[in-house]
C-alpha cells in the first residue's frame, strides 16, 4: 500500500524548478499550500478559525494504485501560530499484479479505513518584507488501516517537514523539504519536496503548479522507486462564504510513472480573536 493511502504521500527533493502558474486568492484570504496539492504551507489556521475538507485522491504506479475516497479533513487554530489537524480517511488499495514490481503490486484489491493523520502545524517565523514565513507541519500516522490487506501500515509512522512561503504581490511561492519515518518491514524512511507558485487571476478562481519529489519508499508501498512530478490545480471561490472547489492532476516526469490526482471540496470558518498578553508582560 502507498503512503499516500493515508493521505498526501511525500516525496523526495529532487532537482526543483520555479514553475509558472496562473492563481487567485480571494479577498482577505490567507496564502494557501497544502491541499489539493502536495507542496505544504507553513501558515497555521488563524487562531479560532476552522477548515474542513470531504475529498477524494488518488496515486498510481506500475506496481498498485491507491485510492482515499471518502476523507475528512479538520484544522482548528487552537492557539496563536499553533493549528491541530485531524484526517479519517476511508481507502482502496489496487495491486497490479505486474511481475516486474515483484514482491510489490501482489494481492487482492481492499477497500476500507486506512491510517489516521493527525498533525500539529507551527507557523515560527512570521513573514514580513524581507523573509518568508516559515514553519513545520509534524505528522503522525496512526495504525488504524489493516496491515494485512495493505490498508495500513500496521506501525505508527511520521512526517517531519519544515515548509517556506514568501509573497509578492499577486505571486505566492511555497516549498521545503521533509524526511517520512515508517518503521515497518516493506516500507523504508525516505526523502521528500516540493516547491509549488501561484499568482491571482480573478476574485473567484487560484490556479497553481508544482514539482514534488520523493525518494523510493519500499516495496510494500506503490512508490517502489524515487519519482519527481508536476502538478497542476487550483481552487474556486463559490458565492457561499468560505466553501471552494479544489482540484489538483499531475504525473512523473522524471523517475518511476506516477499520476496524482485530488478532487475536494473545503470550508473555512471562525471569528477572529485576540489573545490576551500575560500579566506583566513588557511588550
Amino acid at each position: 500500500m502507498s503512503l499516500v493511502a493515508s493521505e498526501r504521500v511525500r516525496r523526495w527533493l529532487g532537482a526543483f524548478a520555479v514553475i509558472s502558474a496562473l492563481a487567485i486568492r480571494s479577498v482577505g484570504a490567507r496564502a494557501q499550500a497544502g491541499p489539493p496539492f502536495q507542496t505544504d504551507d507553513p501558515t497555521p489556521v488563524d487562531l479560532g478559525h476552522y477548515e474542513a475538507y470531504v475529498f477524494g485522491s488518488a496515486d498510481s504506479t506500475g506496481a498498485e494504485t491507491d485510492v482515499v475516497a471518502p476523507a475528512f479533513e479538520f484544522n482548528w487554530g487552537a492557539v496563536p501560530n499553533i493549528q491541530l489537524h485531524a484526517i479519517l480517511p476511508l481507502g482502496a488499495v489496487i495491486p497490479s499484479g505486474n511481475p516486474a514490481y515483484l514482491p510489490a503490486g501482489a494481492g487482492p484489491t481492499a477497500f476500507g479505513v486506512t491510517d489516521v493523520e493527525l498533525g500539529v502545524k507551527w507557523g515560527f517565523i512570521k513573514q514580513t518584507k524581507h523573509r518568508p514565513q516559515i514553519g513545520s507541519f509534524t505528522m503522525f500516522e496512526i495504525p488504524t488501516g489493516s496491515y494485512a490487506k495493505g490498508l495500513g501500515v500496521g506501525k505508527v509512522w511520521y512526517r517531519l517537514p519544515l515548509w517556506a512561503e514568501k509573497e509578492f504581490g499577486p505571486w505566492s511561492l511555497c516549498g521545503g523539504v521533509g524526511y517520512t519515518v515508517v518503521p515497518q518491514v516493506g516500507y523504508q524512511n525516505f526523502l521528500y519536496g516540493g516547491v509549488l507558485l501561484k499568482r491571482v487571476v480573478n476574485k473567484r478562481l487560484e490556479l497553481s503548479a508544482e514539482l514534488f519529489s520523493h525518494a523510493r519508499e519500499g516495496f510494500a508501498a506503490a512508490q517502489t522507486a524515487a519519482s519527481s512530478s508536476i502538478d497542476a490545480g487550483g481552487y474556486y471561490h463559490f458565492k457561499a462564504e468560505g466553501w471552494q472547489l479544489l482540484f489538483a492532476y499531475g504525473r512523473s516526469v522524471v523517475g518511476q510513472t506516477e499520476n496524482y490526482g485530488y478532487l475536494g471540496v473545503y470550508k473555512t470558518w471562525g471569528k477572529d480573536k485576540t489573545p490576551e498578553a500575560p500579566r506583566g508582560a513588557g511588550f
